[in-house]
């Protein structure tokens, strides 16, 4: 059987953690960010946890064991 392929995007987007959770960045801080404040802006630049929800798909595209 043929090894399992990493999916691309998800591996330039997710990050595996030391204690094995998986870290992404957040969204809306890429462009029209005139009408932001700099508090939302500083704080969008921080990396959050996926939700355990989501955990599962990020996991299979990343071809990480169960």
């Amino acid at each position: 059987m043929p090894k399992m392929k990493t999916n691309s995007s998800a591996k330039k987007r997710f990050t595996l953690t030391g204690t094995g959770k998986i870290a992404r960045k957040n969204a809306y801080k890429s462009h029209i960010l005139t009408k932001m404040s700099t508090k939302r802006k500083r704080n969008l630049g921080h990396t959050s946890m996926v939700h355990d929800a989501d955990m599962g798909n990020v996991k299979r595209m990343l071809c990480i064991g169960k």
